[in-house]
């Protein structure tokens, strides 16, 4: 299948990419479970969805702020692989689709910031999006924990629909990621209480994971 091929083309060269220009410390507390899951992380670069990626063996959907799907050729590329765009005033476009996917069997990868991470230092809020797919289809919850060198990120100006879009791109230096046990939860997922409850209790895991990342890498 031609998603198929090109989706693994793609992780191979991430792959060597990866091994040539980065440190990799990858460490997980238990295997990944089998079956449809929310892969969450914390988002301090533009790098980080392309190397979640390349640590998975099976195919996921990452959800995508809908401005890379306007880059040329890179973004027809994100679409006919499978991942979900994000748009700013439609949020519930890309809930119905991830919630889909999960429902047929699929995995999918979510960043909750909902964007970079402060370039000065810890994280932002969390959205919600992962909490009420979590309660809305069962899915366990598998939080990662990235942590890296902030100093080595570089702004890269690049023209999309007319407009100068900066991105946060880490391209080299010591990469460390932490990946935690599945979170498990059930509720209604239009209490809201609830939900933001369950949102926190995600975050809160992510940012514990990566401290420990950075405890490897020797910054905590």
């Amino acid at each position: 299948m031609l998603k198929s091929f090109l989706y693994r083309w793609g992780q191979r060269l991430i792959d060597v990419y990866a091994r040539l220009m980065f440190r990799m410390d990858v460490q997980y507390r238990i295997p990944l479970p089998d079956g449809p899951k929310i892969i969450v992380a914390n988002h301090p670069s533009i790098t980080d969805p392309f190397l979640v990626m390349m640590l998975l063996r099976e195919q996921v959907s990452i959800l995508v702020h809908e401005t890379f799907f306007h880059v040329p050729i890179f973004g027809a590329y994100l679409r006919h692989i499978g991942h979900v765009p994000v748009f700013v005033d439609n949020g519930r476009s890309a809930f119905d689709q991830a919630q889909a996917l999960l429902n047929d069997g699929h995995s999918i990868v979510i960043f909750p910031e909902g964007g970079i991470s402060p370039l000065d230092g810890g994280f932002r809020h969390p959205r919600t999006g992962a909490a009420r797919l979590a309660l809305a289809t069962g899915a366990p919850v598998i939080p990662f924990g990235i942590h890296l060198e902030r100093r080595r990120i570089r702004l890269i100006e690049t023209k999309v629909k007319g407009k100068t879009e900066t991105g946060k791109w880490y391209l080299r230096g010591p990469y460390a990621i932490t990946v935690g046990a599945a979170m498990n939860f059930s509720g209604d997922v239009e209490d809201r209480p609830h939900v933001r409850s369950v949102s926190g209790r995600i975050m809160e895991s992510i940012i514990a994971l990566s401290q420990h990342s950075a405890q490897r890498m020797g910054f905590a």
